[in-house]
């Protein structure tokens, strides 16, 4: 943990319980807990990340990477060693009463997913999102986690002081290929009934049909089947993401796709040769072939997010109303 100056380790756990078993949690007391995306490459330029690792263990995931910084390996140590920061929520506040925070949109799960499994016992979404609910702070959670509906009031009560928005990673529903790259994540039809519980609602909450993965997860009768269930779930927005292959991560991926579909390696090597991102005319296909079910669906529904922001109108009016009383803090 001496890599990282921003965590300090107090202790680690484990526990003899099926969903734990195999893990180990090193809970660590955090300095900060918001931290800043330098660069425009992302829509959102601050984030908050309880956790480091993920035992939802994605061959792909992206985040892999982050191990490396704290002297762990990017492959089993990422899905086994789970760091916890375990005083986010209190840090979160410090951070957000302070004169130098402005409000700016917090985005969660950019990096490990804040409903992991460790959440199910460590439970500090649940101070977090009442963190944010309190200084009226807006806010989104990307997920594959649907312990997210454990905290569905908290989210309601958020969503009518400030702007609230959810969104559900899910590649396929193809039972073969999900259990294979994803083994630690919930079912993928589990997490597109998540989608609806939120939207009925009024917790917007979109869909992410990523990554896609070439020659396992691209045929477009798999594709339309995760697009259409979205749109029938309600979802705000449905958008593909082509599989990322970044160094170290790509390594990782690599040696996972010979394992389980090695006649798939020499078409890895020659669409990632030259970018990360895979080919653009691969991804720009994805995109045409994703809005094209879109329409024939008949495109997306608005009511989710109109009807929080109908919800938090129906609050700021019910306030105004009310005679104002200085507070001290």
């Amino acid at each position: 943990m001496q890599a990282d100056q921003q965590l300090f380790e107090v202790a680690r756990r484990t526990f003899d319980t099926p969903e734990f078993r195999g893990i180990t949690f090193i809970e660590a007391q955090a300095k900060t807990i918001i931290n800043h995306v330098p660069g425009n490459a992302m829509p959102f330029s601050w984030t908050i990340n309880p956790y480091r690792g993920c035992s939802h263990a994605c061959s792909y995931c992206f985040a892999r990477v982050t191990h490396t910084y704290m002297d762990m390996n990017a492959g089993k140590d990422f899905e086994t060693k789970i760091v916890v920061k375990i005083n986010a929520p209190e840090v979160l506040r410090a951070q957000l009463r302070s004169r130098r925070w402005h409000g700016d949109h917090i985005a969660m799960g950019t990096a490990t997913d804040p409903y992991q499994r460790a959440e199910g016992r460590y439970r500090l979404m649940e101070g977090i999102i009442g963190a944010l609910a309190d200084y009226r702070n807006p806010f989104s959670i990307l997920t594959k986690g649907t312990l997210i509906l454990r905290d569905l009031d908290l989210l309601k009560q958020a969503a009518k002081v400030t702007d609230v928005s959810t969104a559900f990673s899910i590649g396929t529903l193809d039972e073969d290929a999900w259990r294979l790259s994803e083994p630690g994540t919930p079912h993928p039809r589990k997490r597109i009934e998540a989608v609806a519980a939120l939207n009925d609602a009024g917790i917007p909450c979109g869909v992410l049909v990523a990554p896609i993965l070439p020659g396992i997860t691209d045929d477009p009768r798999k594709i339309e089947d995760v697009v259409r269930s979205a749109i029938d779930a309600g979802a705000t927005h449905v958008s593909p993401i082509l599989l990322h292959l970044r160094p170290t991560v790509r390594e990782e991926y690599m040696g996972w796709l010979a394992q389980n579909y090695p006649d798939l390696v020499p078409r890895y090597e020659a669409m990632y040769a030259r970018s990360a991102y895979g080919p653009k005319e691969k991804r720009n296909a994805l995109a045409r072939k994703v809005r094209t079910i879109i329409a024939s669906a008949g495109g997306i529904s608005p009511w989710a997010h109109i009807a929080a922001r109908f919800s938090r109108g129906e609050e700021k009016e019910r306030k105004e109303k009310q005679p104002r009383q200085l507070k001290l803090i």
